[in-house]
């Protein structure tokens, strides 16, 4: 029974790396077009230097406060959710996605702002914030025990940033089919979703977002039914103020590992869209392969997150352009 159970898990596996290598392969996917102009040794002449200033500083950033790892690799979705990855986040002035409700617990905008500085004196004009804040979560990743990966680079920073746009990043209490729809805008699979959300695995939540969850329901004030007993009085006391924070994983909150996966199976997840991966039948399955396959939940997360960076890059010289500053949009001449 046992050797059945294991050639079943991996015909399943074998099915979902096909899916996964067919959505990056299909030259049929428009948004992923403009990715076909990175390259890893895109820097190689012009900022030989630039993978090593970024991990000296994120490294030196983490050492100093681990939950930043999160942080920054939330920022690197939600910028790349919205126009895709131009830096667009971090755009600082009225009316951006920075500026946006979504995007005010959002976190390490300083810690790209300096890595940016340090680029700037050793390659001025050179190295885009979209590619620093892509490689900075790569990096961000690996110091928290996740994988690596090769970054493609040759993204242009983007002009356009608008705040309306940032408050359609899925905030947590989405249901499935619109996680895989705005997903499939971004040219990735509910595979993706389900490994990227696996990012969940470490950092935290405002008690505010799960606010809702834990008394009051749907509107009929009473807790989650879907919440695991035990966990729910745990987060009721962690959660007597709204602007308290709880770890997403409640196991190993500081570890990337597969942790995430199996608590969802004891309906253990902090938010809705969490926990809903679990109770769909669209999407159980794979949870349920990678909360007994770290292995395949390392190489895999990898792959997702380079097809999350090609996300409708710019590329061509029109397209955008090399911020000075990562704030601001370069004077024009």
């Amino acid at each position: 029974m046992r050797f059945l159970q294991s050639v079943f898990l991996l015909l399943i596996v074998h099915h979902v790396v096909t899916i996964i290598n067919a959505t990056i392969l299909d030259p049929k996917v428009p948004v992923l077009s403009g990715a076909r102009f990175l390259t890893t040794s895109y820097y190689e002449k012009s900022c030989p230097k630039l993978e090593a200033i970024v991990h000296q500083k994120v490294n030196a950033w983490v050492k100093r406060d681990n939950t930043l790892a999160a942080s920054i690799i939330r920022l690197h979705f939600h910028d790349c959710a919205v126009r895709g990855c131009d830096a667009s986040i971090l755009l600082n002035h009225i009316g951006t996605e920075r500026r946006a409700e979504a995007s005010k617990t959002l976190r390490g905008y300083t810690l790209i702002d300096d890595i940016k500085a340090e680029v700037e004196k050793q390659c001025p004009k050179t190295v885009s914030c979209a590619d620093i804040l892509t490689a900075a979560a790569r990096d961000a990743t690996i110091l928290v025990g996740g994988p690596f990966w090769e970054v493609p680079f040759g993204r242009k920073d983007g002009r356009i940033s608008i705040a309306k746009e940032a408050d359609m990043v899925p905030q947590g209490h989405e249901n499935i089919t619109s996680l895989i729809n705005f997903f499939d805008k971004l040219g990735l699979s509910f595979v993706d979703l389900v490994i990227l959300s696996g990012s969940h695995t470490i950092g935290r939540s405002s008690c505010h977002a799960i606010r809702d969850r834990i008394s009051n329901f749907k509107g009929t004030r009473k807790p989650d039914p879907s919440l695991n007993g035990t966990y729910l009085n745990s987060l009721r006391k962690e959660c007597r103020l709204d602007t308290n924070y709880v770890n997403f994983d409640a196991t190993t909150p500081r570890t990337f590992d597969v942790a995430y996966y199996k608590n969802l199976g004891k309906r253990m997840g902090l938010l809705a869209t969490d926990q809903l991966l679990y109770s769909d039948g669209r999407t159980r399955t794979l949870v349920d392969i990678l909360a007994t396959q770290p292995e395949f939940f390392m190489s895999q997360f990898a792959v997702s997150m380079v097809k999350v960076g090609n996300a409708n890059v710019l590329t061509g010289k029109n397209q955008g352009e090399v911020r000075l500053n990562c704030n601001y949009v370069n004077r024009r001449a």
